[in-house]
């Protein structure tokens, strides 16, 4: 791995060596992340599958308010690519001031979007609960639930804001670290608030806020460390300023795209939950039970799909065009080394791994319905990797709206299929479960046509 000196900082140089070995030494890092990351939200529904009274029912609550949640995560990774973008442009320019002007304009910016959210989930949870159709012996532990991780909501934007600084100064340990001890704390945390403390839903939700702020807290001081530690250059003039409208409006150039893109596959998970929702509880504890095993795996190659975007957009800047499609080569070969394992086990022995969520007394329904999604879905995980992989090229190229057509396909098939199988065809949930692989197969031919036409351009100017 090449490395850059900017100023006092190195950052990672993807236009050297051989492309399989970059590709490889820099993305199996942020996969790394990740499963951290989704262990807050699988430790949340074992213990609350295995150690609350009705196991059943706690899980089902929790998966329900799960989905609204990461409308949430939406914005929160919205302001993390603005800002971390900027950031980066700003510090390989060496512009110092202006990347300070830009954090500071950043974390103003986040404060507010994330108390208009707070409030607004504050206010309007229980609305949303029951446009989703949440039944009414969930609603309170549903909303219960949802309150606690609305009240946590500034940690969780400040974390995602921290990352994006680490990221554009080069550090992708400092953020992993603190997300592998919170992480880790966080099962210990979720096991004696419900074990000894008998606080049941409330035990898992506060154990998560806990362990965030905490993250959060400690990435927030060592980034004001670090931003006092940077000096500006000689030929720098400018002062800091505390507030910049013009960077804010460059930076909401690249965020509000990035948030209107999480935000709607967000809300179309919600659709289809309202759909899960209307077949009853056990149809909702199977769900949840595997809905954050099956994330595990999209998260875990959205953010190799980053990766390869990082790659793309270094290369192209560089001039280094012929390296661009050897990346994509090896970006698959990655994936396939990564999700053939989980395909293999999820589809010969999800069965025991759905039961580790679900404790003994649990209805069979719950089990053979979590069951008969990850069958029909793992078979076909090739297919949203090969996506996702073509789509971190397009986003590299800056080809945003083709990004984003790809991406809505899939979004309106999912959802529209979801709600035509199971009434129109009379396939009842397993319906539900074939709108992933068929939305995934048609939304990754067109975006590997997407592919092929961008790398085409031989144009090195392809960010005029």
């Amino acid at each position: 791995m090449c490395y850059t000196r900017y100023g006092d900082t190195m950052t990672k140089d993807l236009t050297c060596g051989k492309p399989s070995k970059v590709i490889f030494t820099f993305c199996l890092p942020l996969f790394a992340s990740v499963i951290f990351q989704q262990l807050y939200n699988i430790a949340d529904s074992l213990v609350a599958g295995n150690f609350i009274e009705n196991g059943e029912s706690a899980i089902a609550a929790i998966g329900n308010s799960y989905e609204i949640t990461l409308v949430y995560l939406a914005f929160a990774f919205g302001c993390n690519m603005g800002c971390s973008v900027i950031v980066s442009r700003f510090f390989g320019q060496k512009a110092i001031n202006k990347a300070k002007a830009s954090i500071y304009t950043a974390l103003i910016t986040t404060t507010i979007t994330c108390l208009i959210l707070m409030v607004l989930g504050l206010t309007l949870g229980e609305t949303i609960l029951r446009l989703i159709k949440t039944p009414e012996n969930l609603l309170a532990d549903s909303k219960l639930y949802l309150d606690i991780y609305t009240y946590g909501l500034l940690f969780v934007f400040i974390y995602n804001l921290c990352t994006g600084i680490f990221s554009a100064f080069g550090d992708s340990k400092t953020p992993f670290i603190f997300l592998a001890i919170s992480s880790i704390a966080n099962v210990f945390m979720d096991i004696v608030f419900v074990v000894e403390f008998q606080m049941g839903i409330a035990g898992v939700a506060w154990a998560t806020f806990i362990c965030q702020g905490i993250s959060s807290i400690l990435s927030f001081v060592i980034v004001l460390y670090r931003i006092k530690k940077l000096k500006p250059f000689e030929n720098e003039i400018d002062t800091v300023k505390p507030f910049d409208f013009r960077l804010l409006k460059t930076m909401l150039i690249i965020a509000i795209p990035s948030i209107l893109q999480q935000s709607f596959v967000s809300i179309g998970n919600i659709l289809i939950q309202s759909v899960i929702n209307s077949f009853g509880e056990s149809t909702m504890a199977g769900y949840s039970a595997v809905i954050k095993l099956q994330n595990l795996v999209v998260t875990g190659l959205t953010t190799l799909s980053n990766g390869i975007s990082n790659y793309t957009a270094q290369n192209l800047g560089r001039g280094k065009i012929e390296r661009i499609r050897p990346g994509f080569i090896s970006g698959l070969k990655l994936t396939l080394i990564l999700i053939i394992p989980f395909s293999i086990i999820y589809f010969f022995f999800g069965k025991y791994i759905v039961q580790i969520f679900l404790k003994e007394g649990t209805s069979s329904d719950a089990i053979e319905i979590a069951n008969n999604f990850l069958r029909i879905i793992a078979p076909f995980y090739i297919l949203v990797a090969t996506k996702l992989i073509a789509d971190g090229v397009i986003r590299g190229y800056a080809k945003m709206g083709l990004f984003m057509t790809d991406t809505f396909l899939d979004l309106f098939l999912r959802v529209g299929l979801a709600f035509l199988f199971p009434y129109v065809f009379h396939l009842g949930s397993n319906g539900i479960w074939l709108s992933w692989p068929i939305g995934w197969g048609l939304s990754m031919g067109l975006a590997v046509i997407f592919y092929i036409f961008v790398t085409k351009d031989k144009n090195k100017n392809l960010y005029e």
